[in-house]
């Protein structure tokens, strides 16, 4: 629900930091559609090298400014999403000058002063935030949450062993750029991803990925960390227990990056405190705000269903398919699960916070 299906909020004063990257223009048309009450024009802020350009906002322009400390005089809400050295050096300068801070970043995730929202999962969170700073999940976590939250409710989560496939996306233009280049040097000699893999692999630069994306699958999404698991694997795990405040929530995460453009999607096994029946989670992912159903085998006419990351592109919702109960434990579920990452697991949420933090006002 946005903010114009309520009791009228008072308008407020918002920056965008990072405007006139992928995400910030997502947050830049979301704001405009879903009617945000924006008090005059919203300030656009980037680099140095951004500033005096200009951005679209509904009929006209709007010049982009540097981030600087007078920025943010009299901003009511600021957007980050810039990346994390930004976020902490300027996340506390806007908080000191009044603004609620909506971080993008994994900068505050895990402070313990700064609350971790997905909108439809813990919103009653965006009020506790001492440091006047919220944050926004990772996209791979975000995207999980919704499907995972509404079965925690009805039948208790103790355990989470997901796979995630992620985007090039993730990692922004340039993760698409190279992407989409790499395809097309590849399709200049298709026979060698017939008959000599290893040297197409090797005749393309890779600079966003460890290895060559196009037409392959990188068993490696991050920066490796501790135990030998990634930054985006220790995401999934530390978030996710946040999120849902369980923090004895078992976690098994394994992050790959696929040759998609748009579109993270998460294979998830869930484990319960009680036995799983198929109609019962049914029952409960339907009724999930946020949450769409698709599930169908193809059996008696039924048409064959179930959530791609292509299809989800565009699209603020997220998805949820092949929905089986476990075959070799009662207590648990295994589902699919696919959303945008740069709408809900990205710009979507943030202004889905931002309008909780509007709605306060009324």
């Amino acid at each position: 629900m946005s903010v114009s299906d309520t009791a009228t909020p008072a308008a407020v004063r918002v920056a965008i930091v990072g405007a006139t990257g992928a995400v910030g223009t997502e947050l830049r048309r979301l704001l405009d559609e879903r009617d945000v009450p924006i008090d005059g024009d919203p300030v656009f802020l980037a680099s140095e090298r951004s500033a005096g350009s200009r951005l679209p906002w509904k009929d006209r322009d709007v010049e982009v400014q540097a981030i600087s400390a007078a920025a943010f005089d009299g901003i009511d809400i600021a957007i980050f999403s810039a990346g994390g050295d930004r976020s902490k050096e300027w996340g506390p300068v806007a908080a000191a000058a009044g603004a609620v801070v909506i971080d993008n970043s994994s900068a505050w995730r895990m402070d313990a002063d700064v609350p971790l929202v997905v909108s439809e999962v813990n919103p009653e969170a965006v009020a506790r935030r001492p440091r006047g700073i919220v944050a926004n999940p990772n996209c791979t976590t975000m995207v999980l949450m919704v499907a995972a939250k509404p079965l925690h409710d009805a039948l208790g989560l103790t355990d989470v062993v997901a796979t995630s496939y992620q985007a090039a996306g993730g990692a922004g233009m340039s993760g698409i750029t190279e992407l989409l280049e790499q395809a097309e040097k590849f399709l200049q000699q298709p026979e060698d991803l017939q008959t000599d893999g290893a040297s197409a692999e090797a005749r393309v630069s890779a600079e966003s990925f460890s290895k060559a994306l196009a037409f392959n699958v990188l068993a490696h999404c991050g920066s490796f960390a501790d135990a030998r698991y990634t930054d985006e694997e220790w995401k999934l795990v530390n978030e996710s227990r946040k999120i849902l405040n369980l923090p004895a929530l078992r976690m098994s995460p394994t992050c790959v990056r696929v040759p998609v453009v748009v579109g993270h999607a998460i294979n998830a096994r869930l484990t319960f405190t009680q036995p799983v029946q198929r109609a019962a989670a049914m029952e409960a992912l339907a009724a999930a705000p946020g949450l769409i159903v698709e599930d169908g085998i193809g059996k008696d006419g039924e048409p064959l269903a179930y959530p791609t990351p292509l299809a989800s592109a565009g699209r603020d919702e997220v998805f949820v398919g092949r929905i089986r109960e476990d075959l070799g434990d009662p207590y648990s579920l295994n589902l699919f699960v696919v959303g945008d990452n740069l709408l809900k697991g990205a710009a979507l949420n943030a202004v889905q916070i931002a309008e909780l933090i509007v709605a306060e006002r009324t």
